[in-house]
């Protein structure tokens, strides 16, 4: 049931919020019969209908042999206004396509499933690590989208026209977002919220040495400075999970979020094609892994989705007074450094920093090279950083 294409749908909640009622008059909407001990009822863009969000209590209560799912379009941000039904849902976040299941899309199973069950102990095979490789950079064009995805799929006989199609699509959606910015925040509101938004990206243009540097509150949206003044909008863009904030701290220690402050953080986008569209690389140079300092910022991005799809609810970098790490993780075994390089080049002088003032359990690069274990040390390619924070949160101190 979509809330959005029939607006008829959010009547049914008005006179009350009896599951056994509505559940009834759904089976006439539908002119099919509803068994709740084995059908599974989806309500779509739920966002649209505030009662609907609330009587998922009484489904709970009532009838909690019923599979009830909801789904809804920036619904972090509907629920900040609306009463929810607390303790009585469970909520599934859906991310863009991780890397390996972007695999399985395009129907590279076996790759997919050994990336998924490497232990990252040993080198993988050679001929697999080149072939991950070369559809890892196909993944920094497309992104995990599933749209995309699947257009992409449809057309691997012509692999120029389907990035090309591809492209037409993150612009399509780029437009879309920006419509569903206006239409949920507000005039007014939605004019920083898109100048942020797209200023993200942008301030690639500051970097020097390929990483992703500290948010500059300023010339972000002009007339406004600080982020005081620019706080509201950025929590917009974090709940409705179009960007991903990173908190930069200066000590490594536990719990991170004791030392992360509000100013201080980094902002990638949701989803790293997404983020190669709009700053408008050329897919050529991407799949030639030549488009110059953007590299870097680029597989930090691809890094900080798969953590977030990987179960990493919060993403923290280190930096000293000369130092930067890149991200870090808080598994059972303590706290544990990820250095990202975008290339070949694996010396770290940041990570020796961080590994000589805090003595960490383990610390690992992720880069273009293949597995090798050295020491406390664990090299790792980039595209299995969301294999490796799996691993990292389960294992036992």
């Amino acid at each position: 049931m979509n809330f959005e294409n029939d607006e008829r749908l959010g009547t049914l909640f008005e006179k009350d919020l009896s599951p056994a009622r509505i559940i009834n008059e759904l089976q006439f909407y539908l002119d099919t019969s509803i068994d709740t001990g084995c059908d599974l009822v989806i309500f779509e863009e739920i966002q649209r209908c505030p009662r609907a969000l609330t009587a998922l209590k009484y489904f709970r209560e009532q009838m909690p042999e019923l599979a009830l799912c909801s789904a809804g379009s920036l619904l972090g941000v509907s629920l900040a206004d609306d009463s929810f039904p607390v303790g009585k849902v469970t909520f599934l976040d859906l991310y863009p396509m991780s890397f390996d299941e972007f695999l399985a899309g395009i129907g590279k199973l076996r790759l997919a499933e050994s990336l998924r069950i490497h232990f990252l102990r040993e080198p993988l095979p050679q001929i697999a690590h080149d072939q991950l490789w070369d559809l890892w950079k196909s993944y920094l064009v497309l992104g995990g989208l599933p749209e995309v995805v699947n257009i992409y799929s449809e057309r691997l006989e012509n692999p120029y026209e389907a990035i090309q199609a591809a492209r037409r699509i993150h612009r399509d959606l780029l437009d879309t977002y920006m419509a569903d910015i206006a239409k949920h925040s507000g005039k007014t509101n939605a004019l920083h919220i898109e100048r942020i938004w797209r200023n993200v990206p942008f301030q690639l243009a500051r970097t020097q040495d390929g990483s992703a540097i500290k948010f500059r509150f300023k010339d972000a949206v002009p007339g406004l400075r600080g982020y005081e003044r620019l706080s509201s909008p950025m929590c917009w863009l974090e709940n409705a999970r179009l960007i991903l904030r990173t908190s930069i701290v200066d000590r490594a220690e536990t719990p991170l979020t004791g030392f992360a402050r509000d100013n201080r953080f980094k902002q990638y986008f949701f989803d790293v094609g997404l983020l190669a569209a709009v700053t408008n690389i050329d897919p050529a140079l991407i799949l030639k892994y030549d488009y110059g300092s953007y590299k870097g910022y680029v597989a930090e991005n691809f890094v900080a989705q798969e953590l977030r799809a990987a179960g990493v609810r919060e993403l923290f970098c280190w930096e000293g007074r000369t130092s930067e790490v890149e991200f870090l993780l808080e598994t059972p075994s303590g706290i544990i450094p990820l250095e990202v390089k975008s290339g070949w080049v694996t010396q770290s002088k940041s990570l020796n920093v961080f590994i000589e003032r805090y003595r960490p359990p383990q610390s690992i690069i992720l880069s273009a090279g293949n597995v090798k274990l050295s020491d406390s040390r664990l090299y790792v390619p980039v595209y299995a950083a969301g294999r490796l924070a799996r691993l990292l949160l389960i294992q036992k101190p």
